[in-house]
């Protein structure tokens, strides 16, 4: 019993103290792109090849790790060899953290460890890594397919790049030939004589199958060329196939060789025929059934998996093969989010501001002469002065000795006016889903109604109604930013031209497609008018002569207007955690991303 408890104990302990996985980062240096794991503390790691999936995995031993870094890495916009990286749970452990890295083109990769750093080098184009930097990393790696070189039988190749050479014959993509140069002259050779004959110039071991010795013979004419490439020129001419085991080709025809790829097609068809099937309940939270169940049938085991709906629960269950059923798995959890909900705050800001001045004469200067002096009795001269409304500076004298009824009044104005509106519209709407929010202002005006016959005149109202509309579609991208179809109206009263008429409208409109970053506030818009008007009358020419001429003009007036009008927008994602945009590079996760 207490061995029981402390072996219990010890597995706890193991548990609590498992190393943590702290960042994950995809850089690429030149012809080399490098998967980047740090950890607390010393990671066992693991990697091997599936050629036929174009993959590399990777899988880390007793370690924890955030869901937020097991977010999937877009690397397709790179010109490397990755496409893409994805990180989960490896299916069977509890402990084990798995990344499957996939390929454009099968090349080779490195494993090293730096302190609590896993560096996972991956050459661009076949090629980059020397055999002799690959053998040095092999003893990281999970299991290597290196031949011993020195088995009974096998020539020692005489380059040291013999299996660079051999691996870039058999893969596919861009071929470089690096093969020392020779020279072929032959007529009507068989084909074996001349793989053989290449062979021993190169070093490299070869088996050619029986059905090769009874294709045609060949003749050619090769001078200075890579020996490599002789040999792919060999094979392209007589549809040749070859595999690579280690420094070892595998010639066969290509009958022969699609005849065995349709055997282990058959092979594979035959074992997942024989699998047993499961039955599994998801339940969809956010997604509806009808656009997630299109997306899973094209993941289903043919003719044996099946697949229901369950609308009052909102579920779907699943019958088919254990892998099958931890792929659709991945897809729901990827794809079964919140849908992001954003946000949107405008703020429209109107400024106007006024100035005015008019200084001069209103009505001139008027007097009367007497001549002869008989008029009325002298008046004294009077004095006016006014600070409200209009102010003006006047005099007014009725009888001055033989001055009769002398008048004038100096105008003096200056006024300035500023205003400013500021309109902040709110509107929350989710991804891809347009959202309008508006606001009305009514007035109204007299409409006078002529008399007809025996009815009366009669006066009516009218309404009319200045209108401010935000429409917004906004978009939520896949690194987080929030693109923004935007489309405002903001309509407003202008001055009465009387006070019967209606008054004058102003109308702003603006339509626009932005993109923004999360929280960021952009001006979508901006309107500055500025109106000038000067104006003066008076006596022709005599309105005009220096000094004098303010005797004959009415006061000069200047009026300037200004109006400006600017727009903000911010938007920002309200439930980004849930919607899972918070680390989010992409928003689909490889689906196959797990080795088949």
């Amino acid at each position: 019993m207490k061995k029981g408890i402390f072996l219990l104990t010890l597995i706890i302990s193991i548990g609590l103290h498992a190393q943590e996985i702290k960042n994950v980062n995809f850089v690429q240096e030149g012809e080399v792109s490098k998967l980047i794991i740090e950890t607390d503390k010393d990671v066992f790691a693991e990697r091997f090849h599936v050629s036929e999936d174009k993959q590399i995995i990777l899988d880390l031993k007793n370690v924890k790790v955030s869901p937020k870094l097991l977010r999937g890495i877009d690397t397709s916009e790179f010109p490397g060899s990755a496409v893409y990286i994805s990180g989960y749970k490896k299916p069977g452990s509890t402990s084990d953290i798995r990344f499957a890295i996939q390929l454009r083109d099968n090349v080779r990769s490195m494993l090293e460890t730096k302190g609590n750093t896993i560096i996972l080098n991956i050459e661009n184009r076949f090629g980059v890594f020397s055999q002799n930097k690959i053998r040095a990393s092999e003893s990281t790696s999970l299991k290597s397919d290196e031949t011993s070189q020195d088995s009974i039988g096998l020539n020692i190749p005489k380059s040291n790049s013999i299996e660079d050479i051999l691996s870039n014959l058999t893969m596919s993509g861009p071929k470089k030939y690096i093969g020392k140069r020779i020279s072929i002259n032959v007529k009507e050779i068989p084909v074996p004589d001349l793989l053989n004959m290449i062979a021993d110039t190169s070093g490299f071991n070869i088996i050619i199958d029986q059905e090769i010795s009874k294709m045609p013979p060949l003749s050619l004419t090769l001078t200075n060329v890579p020996w490599d490439q002789a040999l792919d020129t060999i094979m392209n001419l007589s549809k040749l196939v070859a595999d690579k085991n280690a420094n070892i080709l595998i010639m066969k025809t290509l009958s022969q060789a699609s005849k065995e790829k349709e055997e282990q097609l058959k092979t594979t068809a035959l074992k997942e025929g024989l699998e047993p099937l499961v039955t599994r309940v998801f339940l969809v939270n956010y997604a509806t059934l009808t656009d997630i169940s299109k997306i899973i049938k094209d993941y289903l085991t043919p003719v044996r998996a099946t697949m229901q709906s369950d609308e009052r629960t909102n579920s779907l269950i699943v019958k088919d093969t254990v892998d099958s059923i931890d792929r659709i798995k991945k897809i729901i959890e990827t794809l079964d989010t919140q849908t992001p909900q954003i946000l949107i705050e405008a703020k429209i800001v109107e400024a106007t501001e006024n100035y005015s001045k008019a200084i001069g004469l209103t009505n001139g200067i008027t007097f009367g002469y007497d001549p002869v002096g008989v008029g009325a009795a002298p008046l004294g001269p009077g004095f006016s002065f006014s600070t409200a409304g209009a102010p003006a500076l006047g005099a007014t004298i009725g009888v001055y000795k033989r001055l009769l009824g002398l008048d004038f009044k100096l105008q003096l104005l200056e006024s300035e006016a500023k205003g400013r509106v500021i309109s902040t519209p709110r509107v929350v709407t989710q991804n891809k889903k347009a959202a309008t929010i508006s606001s009305v202002q009514q007035t109204s005006f007299r409409v006078q109604q002529p008399a007809t016959g025996n009815s009366p005149a009669l006066a009516t109202f009218q309404n009319i109604s200045a209108n401010l509309t935000l429409t917004v579609t906004p978009q939520v991208t896949n690194d987080g930013a929030i693109s923004l179809l935007i489309n405002l109206m903001k309509s407003s009263f202008g001055t009465r031209p009387s006070a019967d008429a209606p008054p004058n409208m102003n109308t702003r409109n603006i339509t626009t497609n932005v993109l923004v970053d999360n929280g960021s506030t952009v001006v979508i818009g901006g309107l500055y008018q500025t109106d000038t008007l000067d104006s003066v009358s008076g006596i022709p020419y005599l309105k005009d002569l220096p000094l004098i001429g303010w005797l004959f003009r009415s006061p000069k007036s200047n009026l300037t207007t200004k109006n400006e009008l600017i727009i903000f927008m911010t938007p920002r994602i309200m439930n980004e955690e849930q919607a899972g945009m918070s680390d989010r590079q992409a928003t689909n996760t490889g689906i196959d991303s797990k080795p088949l």
